[in-house]
């Protein structure tokens, strides 16, 4: 949980996060199989939070939506518009539109038709909404915005653009979030979605490994790599191989994404998730991509409160990344 402030002068500023680790059998492949934990989790963190903030931003994962982008005419009423996106949304959706929560947005002239304005629709199953909403609601918070996780980590990346040669223009950047469970890999092309996919490889692989290289159970593995508290051999013989498959995972991907894709080549990597903060893993990815690797910190150029510890929020900046991506819908235009 990520609480932003204006603090004038379009800066913003980090008022407070608190962070609560789930078991990793809670949420499966997106799904929350286990709602009383993921429930308790969020009143811990809101708890911690310590704030009077109520109204929250969630997200689904890309794998619970299905988007699509769609040209309509610049003069097109808002009935018209809404009647071409209910007969989209009915072709997208394999399932009755009765069951289904939908939302487009207008992103403006389409690059390559610019007479007409291009649009985006996402579609999910309504259960996988309300779900969402349900569980803020049963800890007494008020879901304002359901986001995409993807989309989350577009507005996020705005944040980070500005360290970027021209702030990103005309380039491709690789985003990989590296989570417990999995990677997800977004591409970005001239600060436009291009290219996306999820891979099994997570941080819960040197967890496990640590547990069975040192007896331990898969909490205490946890902790131990959290605190600092590994044997001398950890680095060498647990880490640094951990690091590589990283690496080479990230190098399939890319990849997968030139095959997939006109691209053949990325600008910069951006490292983002809770592995990314792993000591020496963006060298290890920069040598053997021999690509511009960075570690996402989204609050770069945020002021902080003082109730927030710039050192401590660094190393977690990456984990935040798109947490800071739903905080900024607060301060959308519209």
């Amino acid at each position: 949980m990520l609480e932003l402030a204006d603090s004038g002068k379009d800066i913003r500023r980090v008022e407070r996060y608190a962070m609560v680790a789930l078991p990793r059998d809670t949420v499966v492949d997106g799904n929350i199989a286990k709602p009383e934990v993921v429930e308790a989790a969020l009143r811990e963190a809101w708890k911690a939070m310590a704030t009077k903030t109520r109204e929250v931003a969630l997200a689904l994962p890309a794998a619970a939506v299905i988007t699509k982008k769609i040209l309509l005419p610049p003069d097109a009423s808002e009935a018209d518009i809404e009647t071409q996106v209910s007969a989209e949304a009915n072709q997208m959706a394999p399932f009755p539109l009765d069951e289904v929560s939908l939302d487009y947005q207008i992103l403006g002239p389409a690059p390559r038709n610019p007479n007409e304005n291009e649009a985006i629709i996402v579609v999910s199953r309504r259960e996988r909404v309300e779900e969402r909403v349900a569980l803020a609601e049963a800890v007494g918070l008020r879901a304002q915005i359901m986001d995409v996780d993807t989309f989350a980590a577009l507005t996020a990346f705005e944040q980070i653009a500005f360290q970027l040669p021209d702030n990103g223009r005309n380039q491709t950047v690789a985003v990989v979030d590296i989570g417990a469970n999995a990677t997800h890999v977004c591409v970005v092309h001239d600060k436009q979605l291009v290219y996306q996919r999820e891979h099994a490889l997570g941080g819960y692989v040197l967890t496990q490994e640590i547990a069975r290289r040192y007896d331990l159970s898969t909490d205490e593995a946890e902790d131990a790599k959290r605190k600092g508290l590994l044997p001398d051999n950890y680095e060498s013989e647990v880490l640094q191989p951990f690091l590589d498959a990283v690496s080479l995972e990230i190098g399939r991907a890319l990849q997968l994404f030139f095959g997939a894709t006109s691209h053949q080549s990325v600008d910069h990597i951006l490292l983002a998730g809770g592995c990314a903060a792993i000591p020496g893993l963006d060298d290890v990815v920069h040598s053997r991509m021999q690509t511009s690797t960075l570690i996402a910190n989204p609050f770069a150029k945020m002021a902080l409160s003082n109730q927030v510890k710039a050192r401590q929020l660094a190393a977690d900046a990456p984990a935040l990344f798109v947490a800071c991506g739903l905080a900024m819908r607060r301060f959308d235009a519209s």
